[in-house]
Order: C-alpha cells, then sequence, then structure tokens
C-alpha cells in the first residue's frame, strides 16, 4: 500500500508592507511614469529637430558646445541629493541616446575595447554612439578626416606622467581641430590568472600606465620582467592568454576579457587622471566656458627674449594660460613650436585681440581649436 506523502508545508505569506512604505513605492511609480512620458516627448522632439535639419540641408546633428552649456545648467540647477557627477551621467545618456534619433554619432577613438579611450568616449558621448576602436592615434585622425568618423577621442596628457607625444605630433599635420576635452579619474590595476604575486613572471601594459605604477611595482614586483604593449586591452587579453602573465590596466579591460582583479588601484598618485581631446572637423562656437589651444613657433630673427614676445599680449590682455609645452618641430634640428592651452574662446573678446597680435610676431601660428571645457 502506497505510503501517503506528507501535505507540503504550506508557504508563509509575504508580509504586507507597511501602509507608509505602500504610499512611497506608489509615488515612485508614478513618478516613474511621468519621468517616461517626459523622456518619450523630448525624444520626439529630437527626431523633429533631425527632420528640419535634414529638410534645411544642415548635416550638424550634434553641436558640444551646445550640450556643454546644457549640462553646465544641469549642475546648476541641482539641489541634491545626487550628486553632479551622477546628475550629468543621467543627462549625458539622454541626450546621447536622443541625438541617435536624429543620426547616431560614429566615434574613432585608441583601441581595443577596454582601454581609458573608451571610458572616455562613453563619459563624453554617453552609450548611445557607434565606436569605432582603432589601433593607433594616427589612424584616428585619419578616420576623421575621411569623414568616416564624425569625431575622434585621443589622449593628450597626464596628470603623472605628462604629454603623450604622438598626439601632440599629430597636430604638427593634420587639419584636424580639437572639439572638447574630457578628463578621467585612471585606476591602474594588477590582473591576471595566477593564484599569487609570486607566479607572475611577466607584466604587460601601456608605457603610460607602467610609468604611472613605477613606484608600487619597484617595491612589490621588481624581479619581474615589464613589457609595453600597444594597449591597456592587448595587455589584458595577453593576460588571458598566456601562462604567468599579469597586465595593468582598467576596471573596464578586466570585464571585457574576464580577468580577475589582483591588486586594485596601483597607480602611484591617488589623483592620476588623463586628459583626452575629442578632434573633429571644425572650430565650434562659443559656450560660455572654452579653452583655446595653439600651436606657435618664434621666427629664428627674435633673438633673445622670443618665446616672452610672443606671449606677451596675453599678460597684456589678461589671459590666463593653463599649459605651455615645447616639441620639436621636425622641420629642422634643434627647431621647437608650442602647444600653448589658455582660458577663453578664439571668437571673443579679449583672446581674439591677443590672438592677432600674436599672428603678427609668430613665424608659426596655428589655431587647434576652441572648445568647451571639461565639464567634470
Amino acid at each position: 500500500m502506497a505510503k501517503k506523502r506528507p501535505p507540503a508545508a504550506r508557504k508563509p505569506k509575504a508580509a504586507a508592507a507597511p501602509e507608509p512604505l505602500q504610499r512611497i513605492r506608489a509615488e515612485i511609480d508614478r513618478i516613474d511614469g511621468e519621468l517616461q512620458e517626459l523622456l518619450a516627448a523630448r525624444a520626439r522632439i529630437a527626431q523633429a529637430v533631425g527632420t528640419s535639419k535634414r529638410a534645411a540641408g544642415t548635416a550638424e546633428f550634434y553641436r558640444p558646445e551646445r550640450e556643454a552649456a546644457v549640462l553646465r545648467r544641469v549642475i546648476e540647477r541641482n539641489k541634491g541629493p545626487l550628486t553632479n557627477d551622477e546628475m550629468v551621467r543621467l543627462f549625458r545618456e539622454i541626450m546621447s541616446a536622443c541625438l541617435a534619433q536624429q543620426e547616431p554619432l560614429k566615434i574613432a577613438f585608441l583601441g581595443p575595447e577596454g582601454t581609458f579611450t573608451q571610458q572616455a568616449v562613453l563619459k563624453h558621448f554617453g552609450h548611445s554612439v557607434r565606436a569605432l576602436p582603432l589601433p593607433a592615434i594616427d589612424e584616428v585622425f585619419r578616420e576623421v578626416e575621411a569623414g568616416v568618423a564624425d569625431f575622434g577621442v585621443v589622449p593628450i596628457e597626464n596628470s603623472t606622467e605628462g604629454t603623450v607625444s604622438h598626439t601632440a605630433d599629430m597636430f604638427l599635420l593634420s587639419p584636424l581641430k580639437i572639439c572638447g576635452e574630457v578628463e578621467l579619474r585612471v585606476h591602474q590595476h594588477l590582473m591576471g590568472h595566477v593564484k599569487g604575486l609570486k607566479q607572475i613572471e611577466r607584466i604587460c601594459s601601456h608605457q603610460q600606465s607602467l610609468a604611472q605604477c613605477k613606484g608600487w611595482l619597484a617595491e612589490n614586483l621588481a624581479h619581474v620582467e615589464l613589457i609595453a604593449v600597444a594597449s591597456n586591452a592587448e595587455a589584458a587579453r595577453r593576460a588571458r592568454d598566456e601562462k604567468g602573465t599579469a597586465a595593468i590596466a582598467g576596471q573596464a579591460a578586466a570585464e571585457v576579457y574576464g580577468i580577475p582583479i589582483l591588486v586594485p588601484e596601483i597607480e602611484d598618485r591617488a589623483d592620476n587622471s588623463t586628459r583626452f581631446l575629442v578632434i573633429g572637423r571644425k572650430i565650434l562656437e562659443p559656450s560660455g566656458a572654452d579653452r583655446t589651444t595653439l600651436l606657435l613657433s618664434a621666427p629664428d630673427t627674435a633673438g633673445p627674449g622670443a618665446l616672452l614676445k610672443l606671449l606677451e599680449p596675453l599678460a597684456r590682455h589678461g589671459i590666463s594660460m593653463t599649459r605651455l609645452e615645447s616639441r620639436p618641430s621636425r622641420r629642422k634640428k634643434w627647431d621647437y613650436v608650442f602647444f600653448v592651452d589658455i582660458v577663453g574662446h578664439a571668437r571673443e573678446e579679449p583672446v581674439a585681440a591677443a590672438l592677432e597680435e600674436i599672428k603678427d610676431v609668430a613665424s608659426l601660428f596655428k589655431l587647434l581649436g576652441s572648445y568647451p571645457r571639461a565639464v567634470l
């Protein structure tokens, strides 16, 4: 005779949420519904803008100077509890998604996927773009020059290790202009498929990242071979595929290549940051808070104080200079050009007047761009 199964234990009913909590949840649901309706309305307007621009024969769907002004107003209006960073990130994604209703942007960047440059692309343009990873900085310039990409993103300087010389040198010959800048807090992580640091035989990373972590490496892994590779993503790929190889790269590379992080944040400076440039094909209109980058050279006949004569109009017009760097001109030996960053837009006073005076004394004057300063 078959034994009777004991009756299944009844699951206890979930306790009903207290009435005040139910009211709060209902309010959240109501607000979510309103937000969704407003987002859909914004997207429809973006579609209408795109239709209007196509009818007028205007190909300019993305206006970096307008977007920067919108994000600054977001910060001005913000009264919390969300931080400025969080609010800007949310609005950046809203604008990115709405712009894609008009025409998805194509953004070339120094790849492959998982690099800090890709993170800079997403921070500046949002996720609703077509990101085009390229293996070299010069290829990013070429794709934008040819019109294959609308804009490009390349690293220009690190707060610890200084200028990325390859990017700076590209501006000597390229007709492209600087259309924006991105500042990215950079965390370098040691990653690899090893059980402990003693099993690491070699560490791969981009030369810049190795330099940003040289103090930590000298103290903890002085015996390990250091190998400079084209990108941190390439380093992560090697760490995934090679026994005894570890990589120094960012969180995104660890996620893309499925590698566990062994030691997080090994950069020598806690404020380690990298500045990236957005490159495009034209000078932008003023946004209200801009930076201008110049490429200058003094004539051979200028004699002593040539650099002072070149830059004196900036001081006389009260214009702040935020960066000055010399690079070989590649025209002849011991000949140099100067990269100069100043505050303000080239088409607005007093910058416009100062630039006219500099043109009169410079043997080389090239306006590389007037563009919105990084919002955050």
